[in-house]
């Protein structure tokens, strides 16, 4: 059995002004292809200003959009391997 290892190396940005974070998430995979995603979240005006908070929000959006574009280019190539059509199960 052969072992390999692999690594993808994930950015994300942010964009922040006093109530609103926009978040930027990318992926490069080891055949060159980029996958992005983006998040956002706003601060409710009764809100303490916590721009950390912010970030957390709008980052865990974009991961969770890149998560599920990963699982649809994936599924893609299943189906145009396979000529079938696979149904992605998300979690």
């Amino acid at each position: 059995m052969m072992h390999t290892t692999v690594g993808w190396h994930v950015e994300l940005e942010f964009q922040e002004d006093d109530s609103h974070t926009k978040a930027a998430a990318l992926v490069r995979l080891p055949d060159g292809t980029e996958v992005r995603a983006h998040g956002h979240a706003s601060r409710h005006h009764t809100d303490a200003n916590q721009p950390r908070v912010g970030e957390e929000i709008a980052g865990a959006r974009a991961l969770n959009e890149l998560a599920m574009r990963l699982l649809t280019k994936a599924h893609d190539e299943i189906d145009s391997a396979s000529g079938r059509t696979s149904h992605p199960i998300h979690v």
